[in-house]
């Protein structure tokens, strides 16, 4: 048995030795309460260099869950076997949990990577005193009871590298305009072996290469071989309806044309020591069908010009022939790393899992809806009361927006921008006003001065709540306080807050951050998984690279795309992805999204998109003042809808019993318990096992 830990690292050999009986001494024999037991799965999926089939499970010999002390499998010898099996000690008189995962060991770090995961709502189960299956009776790899359930990993020590290639990011003389690219990103190497500079390593002051068809014949080896390439996954994905899979890259590269949307997705072992050597192919009008392409130019990118979690680059392609520049290429870039803050377990997953009883679900829009607009909520939005008037409504969830103080607190609050004046006014003139970013105040100055939503500074009309000065009425409420006061069976949809460049070019709300996205995200995460307990949550957001971290640096919550859509009412993103429903459902099927959240404006426009979302396995709520209305909500429930989110949760919800989805299905699972227990307690009392106790 070999420890995915390299600390405790045991080969099968030596586990069987273990319990033969050493020389000159007494035979080990297992504990009564332990028994060995051969684990084999059939892994009928593809495979690529460095993977490897490893078991996780609730004993500790299986890992306790944790990743870091699960076990290494072997496949068997036989050439033409998928078949791969370890053989380990597990309890006997208890139930066993596991699940196979596809792993790779970076041996420069010495941690495991999950690359993909069984994700079935209940693991694989050996019952208590169970019979080992014969020898030739084996599982299959991410099928359990007729499920297939396989997803991929999440960051534990590794970074992910997304390079986005988004309609055709190139810049040419006129002769090179119409040709089509074909781009091909492979990581590279840049450390200095202890015996000196090897010669196919590529250091910070990196030769051209000569012209070659392809990097493969750069005496390289992809995923960490022998060669220049680092310990890595090269993975890409394009955001169209035949695709929108991540899968591993082609010889000569993905096409990259007008109207194509590529992400190079790369998982990288050592984030400081790798270069990205980017290749660039074109194929002659005059080519036959089999002939290669032409190795038209390449740039490396060193690991020095991601200045932060995102951005963009312009650099220089290199000519391949002539090593000298033929013209520049644009692209975005996304860095994802892990939570320092998170040990994420292998016991379970609701990433890309709902329910089928969960459909039409009320969600209240920032707890009991907009206090800022015409005929408005009477309750300030996204407060604890606005939440707990909403779910003493009957609201299935509730929305509401959270971002960073500066102090990087999480708290709850709408727009970017607010208006403070001293609290000691009680009158107020123009002058008396002060507009200020959110992310320029403390959580105490949120708290001790006196704030005004944006509508109110822009239009000077004070809006008065009720019962303003109690606690929970008070704008900005932590997160932690708001997972704490609500009621644990109503479940979240926690939208974050970042903001956007439009396609005219300025930023949304003319806000700009100034907190790293790493950091951003990591701060909320860090909260939700202290306090959040076993509620039901679901994160969105509006901006698709957000989306993406939250999907990777945790496994137990799923995520969803907020979207426009085609619309009237707001200005376009830059990002393409949100700008239409077909595009955020491709770039959700690619990140393993549960699903979006889209404008019910451009759901009314064309409702067949709802089918277009569904019938690709997606989840899809709505949101948008269209809402509003009795009549509205019940035609988007007809149409199918999971959720649907607005405002004036007492005034529009048709429920009758007032009592969340999550609440009436924890009671039933209750009634279900206890209609067992008195089953079972019949059978103890029946007479014929009354009269055996008598006997007794």
């Amino acid at each position: 048995m070999q420890r995915l830990s390299f600390a405790a690292e045991a080969t099968e050999e030596a586990c069987d030795a273990m319990l033969a009986p050493p020389v000159g001494g007494a035979r080990h024999y297992l504990s009564n309460t332990e028994r060995t037991w051969k684990f084999s799965v059939l892994m009928n999926h593809d495979m690529i260099t460095n993977e490897k089939l490893a078991l996780v499970g609730n004993c500790e010999s299986l890992g306790n869950r944790q990743l870091s002390d699960s076990v290494l499998m072997s496949k068997d010898e036989d050439e033409d076997s998928n078949v791969w099996s370890v053989s380990v000690q597990i309890p006997r008189e208890r139930s066993t949990e596991y699940r196979y995962f596809v792993c790779a060991l970076d041996p420069d770090v010495g941690k495991p990577i999950v690359r993909r995961w069984e994700t079935h709502l209940q693991p694989r189960q050996i019952l208590e005193l169970a019979n080992e299956p014969p020898r030739q009776c084996y599982d299959i790899f991410g099928s359990l009871n007729g499920s297939e359930k396989v997803d991929r990993g999440w960051l534990s020590s590794e970074r992910i590298v997304q390079l986005k290639f988004f309609n055709a990011p190139f810049i040419w003389k006129q002769r090179m305009k119409r040709r089509l690219m074909y781009v091909k990103v492979t990581p590279m190497n840049l450390r200095i072996p202890s015996n000196g500079l090897d010669n196919n390593m590529i250091a910070c002051s990196i030769s051209p290469l000569e012209d070659s068809l392809s990097n493969d014949t750069h005496d390289t080896k992809e995923n960490g071989g022998d060669g220049g390439t680092a310990f890595a996954f090269s993975e890409v994905v394009v955001l169209n309806a035949e695709d929108s899979v991540i899968r591993p890259q082609s010889q000569f590269g993905t096409a990259c044309g007008f109207d194509d949307l590529v992400i190079f997705h790369l998982t990288v072992g050592d984030f400081e020591s790798t270069a990205y050597l980017i290749d660039l192919y074109t194929y002659s009008s005059k080519a036959n069908t089999d002939d290669p392409p032409h190795h038209l130019g390449y740039h490396y990118v060193l690991p020095n010009l991601f200045k932060s979690s995102e951005g963009h680059l312009e650099v220089a392609i290199t000519c391949a022939s002539r090593h000298r520049p033929l013209g520049m290429m644009q692209f975005g870039y996304l860095i994802v790393k892990p939570v320092p803050s998170l040990n994420m377990d292998m016991s379970i997953s609701y990433q890309r899992y709902w329910n089928d009883k969960w459909q039409g679900l009320d969600v209240g829009h920032r707890g009991s809806g907009t206090s800022f607009k015409a005929n408005a909520s009477s309750i300030r939005e996204n407060t604890i009361t606005s939440l707990k008037n909403a779910a003493d409504h009957g609201a299935d969830m509730v929305e509401f927006d959270v971002q960073l103080s500066k102090d990087l607190v999480p708290v709850i609050y709408h727009d970017f921008m607010i208006y403070v004046s001293l609290k000691s006014k009680n009158s107020l003139q123009e002058h008396d006003f002060l507009a200020l970013p959110m992310r320029e105040l403390t959580l105490e100055q949120l708290k001790n001065l006196k704030v005004y939503h944006t509508a109110e500074g822009q239009s000077r009309e004070m809006r008065s709540f009720s019962n303003d000065d109690l606690q929970e009425h008070q704008p900005f409420p932590q997160l932690t306080d708001v997972l704490d006061a609500i009621d644990p069976h109503v479940g979240f949809n926690i939208e974050i807050k970042w903001s956007q460049r439009l396609q005219d070019g300025t930023m949304e709300e003319e806000f700009e951050h100034v907190v790293d996205r790493n950091l951003y995200v990591d701060c909320i995460l860090d909260v939700v998984f202290r306090r959040a307990g076993k509620r039901h949550i679901v994160f969105s957001c509006f901006d698709p690279d957000i989306c993406t971290m939250l999907r990777y640096k945790q496994n137990r919550y799923p995520v969803m795309f907020l979207t426009i859509g085609v619309t009237e009412k707001y200005k376009r993103y830059l990002d393409p992805r949100g700008n239409r429903i077909e595009t955020a459902v491709f770039n959700s099927l690619a990140m393993e999204l549960l699903g979006i959240v889209a404008h019910t404006e451009d759901l009314l426009r064309d409702p067949t998109q709802v089918n277009l979302v569904k019938n690709r396995g997606l989840v899809v709520f709505c949101w948008g003042d269209d809402n509003n209305s009795k009549d509205t909500i019940k035609m988007l429930k007809d149409l199918g809808l999971h959720a649907i989110i607005y405002d004036k949760m007492d005034v529009l919800a048709s429920k009758e019993i007032k009592q969340s989805v999550f609440l009436l299905q924890a009671k039933d699972s209750q009634k279900e318990l206890l209609k067992l227990q008195a089953l079972e307690m019949g059978k103890m009392w029946h007479p014929s096992t009354q009269s055996s106790f008598n006997k007794a």
